[in-house]
Parts: C-alpha cells; structure tokens; sequence
C-alpha cells in the first residue's frame, strides 16, 4: 500500500478543517482517513439516530467533532474542503457552501485514490455495477490474485488506504455521485455498463448524469482501456476518451451460471474482458462464473413452494431495471412494485408487462403514478404494505409461476434501503409458504 501523509496529491496540511457530510459508511470512513492526515475534522449528519455508538466513540478516541440535526452554514466555514457522501444531492449543499465561500469538494473515493498505487479496475453504471465488480473480484481471486473489492460496494476504498491490508489489485465501484466529487481519480481499466434514466431526484437533469458516469474515463491515458456497454460505443466515441476503447455485449462464453438473464450475460462478458487484460484466462474464468451466487437482493431466489418462485430484486429501483428483470423471467410473473418513485417511463413497460405478467400487487408510494401509466394493462391492487401485498399474490399464485419484488422504485417510504425491503420480502415468503 502507498499510504504515506507526505503524498503529493495530499490535499489537505495538518490542522486545516475539513467537513464530512453523512455519518455512513463512506462519510465515516472519510473522516478516519482526513484525521491520520492530520486534518480538523467535522462529520454532519442531520439525523442524529444515524450515528452509531460505535461512530461517537471513535469520534470521542480521534478526538474528532460530530454535529447533528440541520446543517448550517457556519459548519462550513474556513473549510480546506469538504467530503459529501454519495447521494447528498448538491441542490442541499450548494447554498451552505455558498454562505461559506464555496470551500471544494471532493468524493470520499478521489481523496482515497490520491493515496493508492496498486492497479485500478473501476466499473459504473446504472444497473449491474455491484454484479460485474463482484465477478471481477472472484476471477482475479480465482487466478491467484489478492483482490480489494470496495468503493460503493462494502469496504470503502478510505478504510483500505489506512488500512495493513494489500492487495495486488483494486476493483472500485463507482456511483454517479463518487464520480461527480473525482479530479484525478485513474482507473488502469473503467468499465461504463449502460446508462438509463436514474437519481433524476438527485441530479439536475439526465445530461447531468450521463457526464458524471463518463467522468469514470476523464484522466484515462492511451495505456488504459475504456469498456463500454456496445450501444455506448458511439457515445463514448464522440467524446474523445483517451483510453483504448472497446465494447463489449452479451455472449454465451460462459453457459454455466447461476445469473438470470441476458443482462448477466453482458455483465459477465464485461468482467472478462476486465480481467483478460490481467492475465485471467477464460477457463480460470469460467471456474468462477459457475462458483459464482446471484447477489442478495439482484434476482435472488428466496426458494420456491406449492410450485411458486419467490424471486428478491429489491435492488431494482428504477423502470428500466424492472424491465430487465421482467425480461429475464421464463416463468408467468406476479409482480410486487411501489415505492418512492425516481423518475422514468412506466407506461413504455405497457406491452412487456402484459407479455409476461398476470397481475401486479402494488403496495407503498407512488400508487397513482403506478395506476396512471398500468391501468387496463394487468390487474392491479393496492396495499398500504408488503406484506398484505404478497399476501393476495400468494393466493392467487399458481404452480409454475414467479412472485418477483421489482418494485422500481426506491425504499424510502416503507424501508430504511432497499436491503431491508428485500430482507422483510424475504421474512414474508418465508412465514407464508
């Protein structure tokens, strides 16, 4: 590991203040990493039941400050810079960090990678991140090599530089977020696996989120490769990215899975091509992609009784993941949806919908927007929660067919994330087969 205070990327001098916004895990994670370099740290977070006990007594052991409840201008000021979590939206920021002289910011994920020498293998996307980083990890594990797999996934890459762990290579998820907060963020090899409409609560607007996932590539050199999704070559190629550029779609190169549907196929494919680059070859590869489990909460199977599937993808929070999902099912579907809805085209889901569900059981938020875009399409319910929900699907379902959570929508009307909607989804099927 090359973790030394005296890096020349080190943006920050011994005693300069710097804010951490978001007690999570990256945000805490920030605030350890900003105390070794010798930084005044302040970690905000507006909800005070969010910080653990564990938090405070490292905060209290550090010698580091936390400040609870809504954030004021005044936190911010003489800041050297300032850390946001991923998915604090900038439209709460913006005007703090004007009142305080417009301090920088910077990700948690740049100020971490300023401190790293190992290789890069970074992957983004709107869907199939997580999937396609995990397999990345497991083929290089499978060829032999010490793997750190973290950044929005798990351990985030701050712990890892203070960390005594090494590792031969990183592989890095990176959200839309991360990447708008990196300067000079270098992945060796970026992956961008597709792009629909998401977080448009959260950015501006979709040219917003679309430049933000093309920053993966932006301090890319001719030496490093560039993967891209195949329908993104064009895209890709339009804005003059400097790595050596390659697509990559579905094959059949490894029939021997546990991943549904032909979007794993992609993402499989993608990790290949990753992880090629580095030695991996297609039959140590293969070895991993049969060894390799569905991801909870990404098309898991929870188990199957009286002949009915119960299939988890609560991590599907958006239209076009639905349809994904929808897509890779080869059973009929009753379908569980609702949420907090982020934005997309439900009614363009019409057909398919009608193609391959018998009903859909609606349950939490955005029930109008839901019944606006599917009424006359299926039959639809309503219910206040999940369980009552999978309830009326589970008395109207027959042997042979799925009950699948893709609910489209984020968790945050009924769950704390979309892990413990999955969790309670599971609970549910479980009591009830």
């Amino acid at each position: 590991m090359a973790f030394t205070e005296n890096n020349t990327h080190n943006p920050v001098r011994p005693g300069d203040i710097c804010v951490v916004v978001g007690a999570g895990a990256s945000g805490s994670a920030a605030a350890r990493l900003l105390y070794r370099l010798g930084a005044r740290v302040r970690l905000l977070e507006k909800n005070p039941e969010a910080v653990s006990d564990a938090l405070r007594q490292d905060a209290k052991n550090l010698g580091y400050e936390i400040l609870t409840g809504p954030h004021d201008p005044a936190y911010f000021s003489n800041a050297r810079l300032v850390v946001p979590s991923p998915g604090v939206p900038m439209r709460v920021l913006s005007p703090l960090l004007k009142a305080a002289g417009n301090p920088p910011l910077l990700a948690e994920l740049e100020l971490a990678s300023r401190f790293t020498s190992e290789p890069v293998i970074a992957v983004t996307g709107t869907s199939g991140k997580t999937t396609t980083a995990s397999l990345i990890a497991a083929m290089l594990r499978a060829a032999g090599r010490r793997v750190f797999l973290g950044g929005n996934i798990g351990t985030p890459l701050s712990d890892y530089v203070v960390s005594k762990e090494k590792a031969d290579i990183l592989v890095l998820e990176a959200s839309s977020f991360q990447l708008l907060g990196c300067e000079t963020f270098h992945p060796n090899v970026a992956l961008l696996l597709n792009i629909s409409p998401n977080h448009l609560d959260q950015h501006a607007d979709m040219d917003e989120y679309v430049d933000a996932k093309f920053r993966i590539f932006q301090r890319q050199t001719p030496e490093d490769t560039a993967l891209v999704g195949e329908e993104l070559l064009e895209t890709a190629r339009s804005r003059g990215l400097r790595g050596q550029l390659r697509g990559f779609t579905a094959t059949e190169r490894f029939p021997v899975t546990k991943l549904l549907g032909r979007h794993n196929k992609a993402n499989l494919e993608a990790a290949y091509q990753a992880t090629s680059l580095f030695g991996v070859d297609e039959a140590t590869a293969a070895k991993a992609v049969a060894d390799f489990p569905p991801l909870s909460h990404r098309l898991e199977l929870v188990g199957e009784w009286h002949g009915v599937a119960y299939i988890n993808d609560s991590k599907c929070t958006t239209p076009e993941s639905l349809r994904v999902a929808l897509e890779s099912m080869d059973r009929p579907v009753r379908l569980l949806a609702g949420g907090v809805f982020k934005g997309g085209d439900l009614a363009a889901l019409r057909a398919l919908l009608k193609e391959k569900t018998r009903e859909a059981a609606l349950f939490g938020g955005s029930r109008e927007v839901f019944e606006q875009a599917w009424q006359g399409v299926v039959p639809l319910s309503w219910s206040a929660d999940l369980e009552t929900a999978v309830r009326i699907l589970r008395d109207h379902a027959q042997a042979g067919e799925v009950i699948l959570l893709a609910p489209a929508t984020s968790s945050f009307d009924l769950f704390a994330n979309y892990g413990k909607r999955g969790d309670e989804f599971r609970r549910i099927a479980e009591k009830l087969q």
